[in-house]
């Protein structure tokens, strides 16, 4: 999509460059700010194509050289403004859950109303909801409605110092500073997470342990390289977390290492928490390599009923697990 149109809800961002990739977030956070408002204050308001509201909000946004598509993109997704006192914001798509968290209010039957009620309803709840609540407004929608109190989300850009620019910008200098093979991979931007993924080749010393074993079991270890994904948020969908993997093959299968190391949004959260959490990626990497040379010695005595047993563990839904399920059955007897 073009970057002209980042406001859109489905703006999907992919970047083949590091440099690009930093320069849409240093954009997105100069047109992005917070904004705290008591949460029995806040109003929404449904907007139709041709409707008054459309009209009057076009000509306010073209007299402030505003993009009016902005607008136009809102009928089409949510169809919702948020009414702060006498100001109409826009509502993105990815701000309705923590909306309807700040109502205290759920439940499929919502999505099955027309706009009008739905606002009705949202808004009854709003009227006797407590505390205070935190708006991020992004590139001229709301993005999230968040908890506003001081032992809820941890807002970095009122802290300066943990914005979704600056948790990137921390990981490509450590990255690159202390695992020599380091390279960017590729960048990804929705207006609910931001991602990006570095192969760390060069680091014999993380997998060197698993590649002997493999070749004392016979077997041939495939081309495997470290990447490392790293994803945040400034929606409340996330934290800062660090995702070790392996991609293996000429196919490049992803093997999760385990469970990321996650830094929560949570009051007084710092940079520095985030930089300790860098720290352990190499070790990381050892505990899992370790944990892997631990699965090549268990013998597995029926793979079938094992791989069933591993499906049901993860909870994949049968409908999903149907195809791998007999494309495992049929190599297995092959």
């Amino acid at each position: 999509m073009n970057e002209t149109r980042v406001f859109a809800d489905g703006y999907r961002g992919v970047f083949q460059k590091q440099e690009d990739f930093l320069e849409c977030l240093k954009s997105i956070g100069r047109n992005s700010f917070w904004e705290r408002r008591n949460s029995k204050n806040l109003r929404l308001v449904a907007i139709t194509s041709g409707s008054k509201v459309e009209e009057e909000l076009k000509e306010k946004y073209a007299d402030e050289g505003l993009d009016e598509d902005i607008i136009t993109d809102t009928i089409i997704n949510t169809g919702l403004l948020l009414k702060v006192r006498n100001q109409y914001y826009p509502v993105r798509s990815c701000a309705i859950k923590s909306i309807l968290d700040r109502a205290g209010i759920s439940g499929a039957g919502l999505r099955r109303v027309e706009k009008s009620v739905y606002a009705r309803i949202l808004n009854d709840c709003l009227k006797v909801a407590k505390g205070e609540a935190l708006l991020r407004i992004s590139e001229g929608k709301v993005s999230a409605v968040l908890g506003g109190d001081c032992h809820d989300y941890a807002v970095q850009a009122f802290l300066k110092s943990f914005d979704m620019e600056q948790v990137f910008l921390h990981s490509v200098d450590y990255l690159t500073g202390n695992f020599k093979g380091c390279s960017y991979l590729a960048g990804f931007y929705e207006h609910d997470m931001a991602s990006a993924l570095w192969e760390l080749s060069g680091e014999d010393g993380l997998l060197d342990a698993y590649k002997k074993e493999l070749a004392l079991h016979g077997k041939t270890p495939d081309e495997m390289k470290p990447v490392v994904r790293i994803t945040t948020s400034d929606t409340g969908s996330g934290g800062a977390n660090i995702f070790p993997m392996l991609v293996s093959g000429k196919e490049n299968t992803t093997i999760s290492l385990g469970s990321p190391l996650r830094l929560g949004h949570r009051n007084g959260t710092k940079l520095s928490e985030f930089d300790d959490q860098l720290k352990l990626l190499y070790g990381k990497y050892q505990l899992a390599a370790g944990n892997l040379v631990k699965l090549l010695k268990v013998e597995v005595m029926n793979p079938v009923n094992c791989m069933k047993g591993v499906m049901d563990k993860l909870g994949i839904a049968r409908k999903y697990a149907a195809w791998p399920f007999r494309r495992f059955l049929q190599l297995s007897t092959c």
